[in-house]
Parts: C-alpha cells; sequence; structure tokens
C-alpha cells in the first residue's frame, strides 16, 4: 500500500466510520478494487483512532461533564444535576461489557471464517435493511429514563457491528431508538460508547504492532485524512439524525452490495 492509497483510505474510514456504511466493509470494498494485498488490522483500528479523536473533540463537553460528576461523586459532592451523567456512565459500563462479549464472540467466529468481499457485500445490504427499520422507530426516552435494558441492547448491537459491512453507527443508533431512546440522544450515546470500544480492540490488538506491514509515513497519512475527514462526517450526521433522515444511507447501501454481488 502506498502513500496516496492510504490518503484515501483514510477518507473513506472518515466518512464510513460515522455516516452509518460500514467503515470496515468499505475498507475490504476499497482494496479489493485497489488490488492491496493483506495488511495488519492494526492499520484499521489507527485508523478508527484518529476517529476517535474527532468523537472525543465533537462531545469534549458531554465527556467532562461525566468526568466531574465521577469525582463529584467519589468526593460525595454530587447534586441532583450530577444524577443524568452518572446514569449515563452505567449505561456505558454496560454497553461496554456487551459488546465486549458479543464482540469477542464475532472476532473468533472471522478468524476461523474470514469473510470475502461478497459476503460484506452481502451485509452491506443487510445494514441498508436495518436504517430502513429505524425509519418506523419513535423513541422518546431520555437518559435519565433509562436503565440497564437500554445498555444491553445498544452494547449488543455494536458487539454485532464488528462484522465487516455491518455499520457500526447503523446498528446501534437504530437498536438505540428502537429501544425507545431519542433520536438525538441516540446519536450521541452511540459514538460515547464507541470510544471504549475502540480502545478496547486497540489493546487487544496491541501485539500486531510488530508485524504490521505499512511505512510509518504511510500509516500517519491515513489517520490524518481520517481524523480531519471523520471530523466533518460525524457533525454532518448528528445533523442528519436529528432530521430524521438516518434511513437515507439504505439507498446507497442496497445498490452498492448488489452491484458487488452481481458485477464485480
Amino acid at each position: 500500500m502506498n502513500f496516496l492509497q492510504s490518503i484515501l483510505l483514510g477518507i473513506l474510514q472518515g466518512v464510513a466510520e460515522f455516516l452509518p456504511i460500514s467503515s470496515s466493509g468499505h475498507l475490504v470494498l476499497a482494496r479489493h478494487l485497489m488490488h492491496i494485498d493483506e495488511i495488519s488490522m492494526l492499520y484499521d483500528i489507527l485508523l478508527h483512532v484518529a476517529t476517535l479523536a474527532a468523537v472525543v473533540i465533537v462531545f469534549r463537553k458531554r465527556i467532562m461533564a461525566i468526568i466531574s460528576s465521577l469525582i463529584k461523586a467519589i468526593q460525595k459532592k454530587n447534586n441532583e444535576q450530577d444524577k443524568e451523567n452518572l446514569k449515563l456512565f452505567y449505561l456505558v459500563i454496560i454497553a461496554t461489557a456487551a459488546t465486549l462479549v458479543i464482540g469477542l464472540i464475532v472476532k473468533k467466529f472471522l478468524d476461523v471464517y474470514p469473510l470475502n468481499y461478497k459476503a460484506v457485500a452481502s451485509l452491506s445490504i443487510v445494514t441498508g435493511i436495518i436504517l430502513i427499520a429505524s425509519k418506523f422507530f419513535k423513541g422518546k426516552k431520555e437518559y435519565h429514563e433509562l436503565n440497564t435494558k437500554h445498555g444491553l441492547i445498544t452494547g449488543i448491537a455494536q458487539g454485532l457491528g464488528v462484522f465487516p459491512g455491518i455499520s457500526r453507527s447503523g446498528i446501534t443508533i437504530t437498536a438505540s431508538i428502537g429501544a425507545g431512546i431519542t433520536r438525538e440522544k441516540a446519536g450521541e450515546f452511540s459514538f460515547l460508547i464507541s470510544i471504549p470500544a475502540i480502545l478496547g480492540a486497540l489493546i487487544l490488538d496491541i501485539k500486531g504492532l510488530g508485524i504490521i506491514n505499512v511505512e510509518p509515513i504511510v500509516i500517519a497519512a491515513g489517520m490524518i485524512s481520517s481524523f480531519i475527514v471523520g471530523l466533518v462526517s460525524l457533525v454532518l450526521l448528528l445533523k442528519i439524525i436529528k432530521s430524521g433522515k438516518f434511513h437515507y444511507f439504505s439507498f446507497y447501501l442496497i445498490p452498492m452490495g448488489l452491484t458487488f454481488l452481481l458485477f464485480l
């Protein structure tokens, strides 16, 4: 993989990580089209880390509020205003635990049965169908109304997003709305739980550091382009979620998946 290809993959990651079209799936399909040989999974994870930085920047106020509420709770100085942040932290922990269990099961499955680009294309169609379903869900609950069930449902959905072709943001946001969470809060919650998930994936694959077969400058090019494009994509997606047009991405995913299945 060369410098330009890494930039293109970084741009693709930045777009697809947040827009509900599956970044991992698109990276597989893009490599097929560009005839890029197999590279370390660590490269994919580093691109995810770059887009994770965009999540931290966009949701920095909520993240800092949660940290502040946790510190107050430890000092036994928390008040009524801190309850929502503490509830949200609890839900993130529950969702992360569910993601860990499901994600490890999926990862072991993929280690034994790796998916080719045809299978990834098929799962892209599945993601499109999931997004269509989101149009019919009407979530109304705010954070203070949520319980363990909502965290588990969203966490399980995120775990299934490990499958290349299944959009992490698409399935988690749809699951959250389907569980009764408002669209705005579903979008925020989906990306907050992505933080421990991506960090966990990096830790689990840290052994790949010694065998990654991509030059550092090439990796850096991909990460920078992924971060910049990801920041723009995330802000755009949050507006789309609020507008109720989340399902529009199915009009791209389903034809794209069919094209790869039938013609490429």
